[in-house]
């Protein structure tokens, strides 16, 4: 049983031949896992691995890192950046998978997590998990051609059956996986249900390579109750990221965090977002994690619609420092009206 998580969390592990220092990564989100934000989560510190946001296979090949939305790292992260790709064919996967490994990058991630229907509708992300010889075939081909760490994110698939996802993890082990990132829930289940954590208990019995629980962790003692009620090897954070980017450090024990941290972190992301972002690129960002910033607030839904309604990234960066004016209410568990 844990007990000290902090001391469990700062726990090295290996993923491939590579060893992390904490047991605590950055979970993989389209357009919210970008440069900007990871960049702000580093301030803090904390985190074993930083994923990026899901990259098309088919681009990377010819991708330019300075002006790719999605395919660009900073210099400083390169040695914890996990890039995440999606794709349907094993080949361009794999030329994907060669071009992340000859940029530095600490290794690959393959999406079989991703339930949009844009990507589903082209036969990537979750749609993958209908086949599953054509998605360890897919983490096959990748491991044939990288030496670097190799991991994969996957949910328990289309039917509510844990014992899919015990034999899809046991074939990408076999395939060649360094590590696994679970969400338990099924694909077409967009947070509609509570994730099934007994399922991250079974697919870790079922391998022998690292398994990092994702799905609603959002504060130390569902960290905690997750890791001792499925043994998994660590967490992935996703959307408690976003609303506090801070929480590695916090988990950890490395920060104590104050009211005042969350006006600070909304203004440096701002920062951040104009630094490495053109304009428009730059609010549609910051829209999207003000989605989740806002469930830390009572009146967060105020808040989020009038950052909505902006046009101009000044006008944002106004309407935050008018919010904070007055130390706001913020709630010791966000909304879970703005999660769901």
């Amino acid at each position: 049983m844990i007990y000290n998580l902090a001391e469990y969390l700062r726990q090295p592990l290996k993923i491939g031949d590579k060893p992390i220092d904490t047991r605590l990564v950055l979970a993989p989100m389209s357009f919210l896992g970008h440069i900007a934000f990871r960049e702000l989560v580093s301030t803090y510190g904390g985190y074993g691995l930083l994923f990026s946001e899901m990259c098309s296979a088919r681009a990377i090949p010819g991708e330019n890192r300075f002006v790719s939305p999605y395919f660009r790292w900073r210099d400083a992260e390169r040695s914890r950046l996990v890039c995440q790709i999606f794709g349907d064919d094993p080949e361009t996967m794999a030329r994907a998978a060669r071009r992340i490994e000859d940029e530095g990058l600490f290794g690959v991630d393959i999406n079989l997590g991703c339930s949009n229907t844009r990507i589903c509708r082209r036969n990537c992300g979750a749609a993958l998990l209908k086949d599953p010889d054509l998605a360890t075939s897919i983490v096959a081909a990748v491991r044939k051609v990288i030496n670097c760490p190799l991991t994969v994110k996957f949910r328990t698939g289309w039917k509510d059956d844990p014992q899919l996802a015990v034999q899809l993890a046991k074939g990408f082990e076999d395939a060649g996986a360094d590590a696994l990132t679970f969400h338990p829930r099924v694909a077409p289940d967009r947070r509609s249900r509570p994730p099934k954590w007994a399922y991250i208990g079974l697919v870790k019995q079922a391998v022998s390579i690292p398994v990092f629980g994702n799905g609603d962790v959002f504060d130390r003692s569902d960290c905690i109750r997750m890791l001792n009620e499925t043994a998994c090897d660590g967490i992935a954070l996703g959307r408690m990221a976003i609303a506090r980017p801070w929480i590695f450090a916090e988990f950890l024990g490395h920060l104590q965090t104050h009211p005042e941290i969350f006006r600070e972190a909304a203004l440096e992301l701002i920062r951040l977002l104009v630094t490495h972002y053109d304009t428009i690129p730059a609010i549609k960002r910051f829209k999207r994690f003000s989605f989740y910033f806002c469930a830390n607030f009572r009146f967060g839904h105020a808040l989020y619609t009038r950052i909505l309604n902006a046009t101009e990234m000044s006008q944002i960066e106004t309407i935050v420092r008018r919010f904070f004016e007055k130390p706001p209410d913020i709630h010791s568990r966000p909304n879970m009206n703005f999660f769901n």
